[in-house]
Protein backbone atom coordinates (compact mmCIF):
# COMPACT_ATOMS: atom_id res chain seq x y z
CA UNK A 1 0.00 0.00 0.00
CA UNK A 2 1.44 3.35 -1.06
CA UNK A 3 0.97 6.21 1.39
CA UNK A 4 1.60 9.91 0.98
CA UNK A 5 1.42 12.25 3.95
CA UNK A 6 1.53 16.02 3.68
CA UNK A 7 2.67 18.49 6.32
CA UNK A 8 3.59 22.14 6.59
CA UNK A 9 0.34 23.93 5.86
CA UNK A 10 -0.96 26.80 7.94
CA UNK A 11 -1.94 30.45 8.05
CA UNK A 12 0.40 33.01 6.52
CA UNK A 13 0.14 36.67 5.61
CA UNK A 14 0.24 37.81 1.98
CA UNK A 15 3.84 37.97 0.81
CA UNK A 16 4.91 35.30 3.25
CA UNK A 17 6.34 31.85 2.69
CA UNK A 18 5.49 28.27 3.54
CA UNK A 19 7.17 24.97 2.84
CA UNK A 20 5.03 21.89 2.30
CA UNK A 21 6.40 18.39 2.64
CA UNK A 22 5.10 15.05 1.43
CA UNK A 23 6.47 11.89 3.01
CA UNK A 24 6.15 8.82 0.81
CA UNK A 25 6.02 5.25 2.06
CA UNK A 26 8.33 4.17 -0.72
CA UNK A 27 11.10 5.54 -2.87
CA UNK A 28 10.28 8.78 -4.66
CA UNK A 29 11.84 7.21 -7.73
CA UNK A 30 9.07 4.60 -7.69
CA UNK A 31 6.73 7.24 -9.07
CA UNK A 32 6.71 8.13 -12.73
CA UNK A 33 5.38 11.52 -11.68
CA UNK A 34 4.95 13.07 -8.26
CA UNK A 35 3.68 16.50 -7.41
CA UNK A 36 1.15 18.84 -5.86
CA UNK A 37 -2.44 19.73 -6.64
CA UNK A 38 -4.65 22.19 -4.81
CA UNK A 39 -8.35 22.73 -4.42
CA UNK A 40 -10.03 25.90 -3.24
CA UNK A 41 -13.68 25.98 -2.10
CA UNK A 42 -16.12 25.68 -5.00
CA UNK A 43 -13.27 25.19 -7.46
CA UNK A 44 -11.86 22.20 -9.27
CA UNK A 45 -8.65 20.56 -8.17
CA UNK A 46 -5.77 21.98 -10.18
CA UNK A 47 -2.17 21.06 -10.79
CA UNK A 48 0.34 23.24 -8.95
CA UNK A 49 3.66 21.58 -9.74
CA UNK A 50 5.03 18.17 -10.60
CA UNK A 51 8.31 16.44 -11.22
CA UNK A 52 8.89 13.26 -13.19
CA UNK A 53 11.38 10.49 -12.63
CA UNK A 54 13.78 12.21 -15.00
CA UNK A 55 13.76 15.36 -12.90
CA UNK A 56 11.72 17.47 -15.31
CA UNK A 57 9.36 19.93 -13.65
CA UNK A 58 6.11 21.61 -14.62
CA UNK A 59 4.38 24.49 -12.86
CA UNK A 60 1.02 26.15 -13.15
CA UNK A 61 1.40 29.58 -14.73
CA UNK A 62 -0.05 31.17 -11.61
CA UNK A 63 2.82 29.92 -9.42
CA UNK A 64 5.81 30.15 -11.76
CA UNK A 65 8.63 32.14 -10.21
CA UNK A 66 7.12 31.84 -6.72
CA UNK A 67 6.90 28.10 -6.02
CA UNK A 68 9.66 25.51 -6.27
CA UNK A 69 9.19 21.76 -6.21
CA UNK A 70 12.01 19.53 -5.06
CA UNK A 71 12.61 16.01 -3.84
CA UNK A 72 14.90 14.40 -1.28
CA UNK A 73 15.46 10.89 -2.49
CA UNK A 74 17.27 9.79 0.65
CA UNK A 75 14.31 10.80 2.82
CA UNK A 76 11.60 9.82 0.31
CA UNK A 77 10.23 13.33 0.65
CA UNK A 78 8.76 15.77 -1.83
CA UNK A 79 8.70 19.47 -0.98
CA UNK A 80 7.02 22.58 -2.26
CA UNK A 81 8.61 25.89 -1.32
CA UNK A 82 6.01 28.64 -1.67
CA UNK A 83 7.16 32.25 -1.62
CA UNK A 84 5.35 35.54 -2.08
CA UNK A 85 2.06 33.89 -1.23
CA UNK A 86 -1.18 35.50 -2.34
CA UNK A 87 -4.73 35.15 -0.99
CA UNK A 88 -5.65 33.26 -4.16
CA UNK A 89 -3.13 30.56 -3.19
CA UNK A 90 -5.41 29.60 -0.29
CA UNK A 91 -6.54 26.01 -0.78
CA UNK A 92 -6.11 22.47 0.40
CA UNK A 93 -2.86 21.19 -1.08
CA UNK A 94 -2.61 17.53 -2.01
CA UNK A 95 0.43 15.45 -2.71
CA UNK A 96 -0.04 12.91 -5.46
CA UNK A 97 2.04 10.27 -7.11
CA UNK A 98 1.53 8.21 -10.23
CA UNK A 99 2.85 4.73 -10.86
CA UNK A 100 0.39 2.30 -12.36
CA UNK A 101 -2.29 4.02 -10.29
CA UNK A 102 -2.76 7.49 -8.84
CA UNK A 103 -2.08 7.92 -5.14
CA UNK A 104 -3.19 10.89 -3.05
CA UNK A 105 -2.43 12.26 0.37
CA UNK A 106 -5.10 13.57 2.72
CA UNK A 107 -4.25 17.20 2.05
CA UNK A 108 -3.00 20.13 4.08
CA UNK A 109 -4.71 23.50 4.39
CA UNK A 110 -2.92 26.66 3.29
CA UNK A 111 -4.57 29.95 4.15
CA UNK A 112 -3.13 33.26 3.00
CA UNK A 113 -4.79 36.14 4.78
CA UNK A 114 -3.97 39.29 6.67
Amino acid sequence: QVQLEESGGGLVQPGGSLRLSCAASRSIFSFLTIGWYRQAPAKERELVARINSGGNTNYADSVKGRFTISRDNAKNTLSLQMNNLKPEDSAVYYCYGFMINNYWGQGTQVTVSS
